[in-house]
């Protein structure tokens, strides 16, 4: 039975090492997908953060307002719309639309769908806390900048005085 084994492995050697090359071979670009799909994920929540960090900054640079901190909640996360192709097709009594999503080949022949256009996340209320919060025109230019950045209306957007 060794013997058997041993006759058929040398027989057969290249075939079984093309073969493991190309399982290993179908193997890797599920890897990298996922790895892609990890990095876009951080990148959307490293934006959101930045946008807080970003708006802090600005709002703190308002006379009376000191030390500001800024908290925003979204109603969804940044949004990637791809371009997609619409096929019409009429049967006998009814008609029937495909819709496919355009996809590009790079040169390492990765195929990726078109990007139309990214949105930004959508911004559900703001929460922003701050030194100068007691002082009406202080309160009064943090809503109007805060509603000029984030597009929210001025009833979803709380001024609170720091400890």
């Amino acid at each position: 039975m060794k013997q058997a084994i041993s006759d058929f492995v040398s027989k057969y050697k290249f075939v079984m090492i093309v073969f493991a090359v190309g399982l290993l071979l179908m193997i890797l670009p599920d890897a990298r997908d996922k790895e892609k799909i990890n990095i876009v994920e951080e990148t959307a929540v490293l934006q959101e953060e930045n946008m807080e960090q970003k708006l802090s900054d600005i709002l703190s640079f308002i006379k009376g307002a000191g030390q500001v901190q800024v908290m925003l909640s979204y109603v969804s996360g940044q949004e990637t719309i791809y371009q997609t192709d619409r096929n019409m097709s009429q049967g006998e009594k009814s008609q029937n639309e495909k819709v496919d999503t355009v996809t590009v080949t790079d040169s390492e022949r990765n195929q990726n769908g078109l990007i139309q256009r990214i949105d930004p996340p959508v911004c559900m209320g703001a929460v922003i806390v701050c030194q100068g919060a007691d002082n009406p025109s202080v309160k009064l230019a943090i809503v109007e900048a805060v509603t000029k950045i984030t597009g929210l209306s001025t009833d979803k957007i709380s001024v609170l005085k720091m400890k």
